[in-house]
């Protein structure tokens, strides 16, 4: 690669992590916690792949989390470079760190990209599957082995992507049945990888082999929120005999107490006893309520999954990301564990940790809403005009925003932070797609 082409794409991950220098500091969650407690335990958890706290720890090695975060930008700037050089013929410097720049200002890209939580690579999986399906005769074959790895890593370090990449894959095909060009080995290829390398992670560190072996539990949370399954339980016990029965007085109750509240059915039994992994003793009988659920009323299910979608789909705000709730416990904790004293105390003078954050930047939120909003006309004239590639990318990015809100929205629970990581594609894709803009 040129020199000029690495200092735009250096440019524009640093454009792409802004939050993290205005933050003085990575951007956390508290689940990013959990991701890092998987390697400086180190620790299997049963609710989060294996996946995702390797990856940052081969950029950490208990030095900082600022490695991590600039491989974050690295990647996603890489990424936007060989999307531009597919679409439009070629990639200039000047033009690549304009684009970057455009998603960092005006969209909520650089929330996920400076964020340590694997949001960051449901963009990357997308832009990823299209580029080796649609784009790979304009790639080097360094860089579609590059692809392959980076999409099977991304898929495999979020339950969420691995259906996501299935439907692409369907979407694709479709595609290819209406008159595109389209590689579907590989993209299958990554997905197959990142289904073995979950299987292989979970019959090592839990012993069962399975791609997630306590996925019905998160299944039977929004079920029973939605009422299916809460009916379901009424109807069935106490003759049925599961250890829900002793709680149906409670139910329904939010998805999120029923995982991880202290006091729920999951961690806290009918004599009041605590539940050391809750979720993991519960996972064989959630797994027979869901599935009895779905055989009893397929419809309500759906009607559930369609209105959380929709849910989903009208919410993608900065915001739920941005404050310290549960650092003390979740965070800083690992980082006093892991780090270095300055380590420490430069997460302890960030404006997140001292609660400075989130009110300075959720301001935002409606300018980047009028972004999708004006984004989403554009992108359907663009696409229309410019045909071929362009039409075929807008129809691929639309679906994949459809799939994710489906997914995320449906089977776990509507949160901003879930459509802010993939929302912001459509006004880049309205720009990629431009006709006056693109190369003949």
């Amino acid at each position: 690669m040129r020199r000029s082409a690495f200092a735009a794409i250096l440019v524009g991950a640093a454009l792409l992590i802004w939050p993290a220098f205005f933050n003085g500091y990575p951007l956390l969650f508290s689940d990013s916690g959990g991701f890092l407690h998987q390697t400086l335990g180190p620790l299997m958890l049963w609710d989060k792949p294996y996946i995702y706290g390797p990856f940052l720890h081969a950029f950490h090695w208990r030095i900082s989390l600022w490695g991590p975060v600039v491989a974050q930008g690295l990647i996603l700037s890489h990424v936007l470079w060989l999307t531009q050089r597919v679409l439009r013929g070629g990639a200039t410097p000047l033009w690549h760190i304009g684009l970057c720049a455009f998603a960092a200002l005006a969209t909520a890209a650089p929330f996920s990209a400076a964020l340590l939580m694997p949001d960051i690579f449901a963009p990357i999986v997308v832009l990823g599957l299209f580029l080796l399906g649609f784009g790979a005769a304009a790639l080097t074959r360094f860089e579609r082995g590059y692809l392959v790895a980076l999409v099977a890593l991304g898929i495999a370090a979020h339950l969420a992507h691995s259906p996501l990449a299935l439907g692409l894959c369907a979407v694709a095909l479709l595609l290819r049945l209406w008159r595109y060009p389209v590689r579907l080995f590989a993209m299958a290829l990554p997905v197959v990888l990142a289904v073995a390398v979950l299987v292989v992670t979970n019959a090592i560190g839990h012993g069962r082999v399975a791609l997630s072996p306590y996925g019905s539990v998160f299944m039977l949370a929004r079920l029973q929120e939605d009422g299916p399954a809460t009916a379901l339980l009424k109807a069935r016990c106490p003759d049925a005999g599961w250890y829900l029965c002793a709680f149906t007085d409670l139910l329904p109750m939010p998805a999120n107490d029923f995982l991880w509240a202290p006091d729920s059915p999951v961690n806290r039994d009918a004599a009041g006893k605590p539940r050391f992994l809750g979720g993991m003793m519960l996972a064989p009988e959630a797994g027979q309520i869901v599935s009895e659920t779905l055989r009893a009323d397929p419809l309500g299910v759906a009607r559930a999954m369609v209105g959380n979608m929709l849910v989903q789909l009208g919410s993608f705000g900065i915001g739920d990301t941005l404050d310290e709730a549960h650092f003390a416990v979740a965070i800083r904790p690992r980082i006093e564990q892991g780090f270095s004293a300055r380590e420490l105390a430069a997460f302890d003078q960030a404006r997140q940790a001292q609660g400075a954050f989130k009110d300075a930047l959720t301001p935002l939120n409606p300018f980047h809403l009028l972004v999708v909003v004006l984004a989403l006309p554009m992108l359907a004239w663009a696409a229309w005009r410019g045909q071929g590639l362009a039409l075929a990318f807008a129809l691929f990015l639309v679906a994949a925003v459809l799939g994710n809100a489906l997914i995320c929205g449906g089977l776990s629970a509507p949160h901003p932070r879930y459509g802010a990581r993939i929302i912001w594609l459509l006004p880049v894709a309205a720009l990629l797609c431009w006709p006056r803009w693109r190369k003949a």
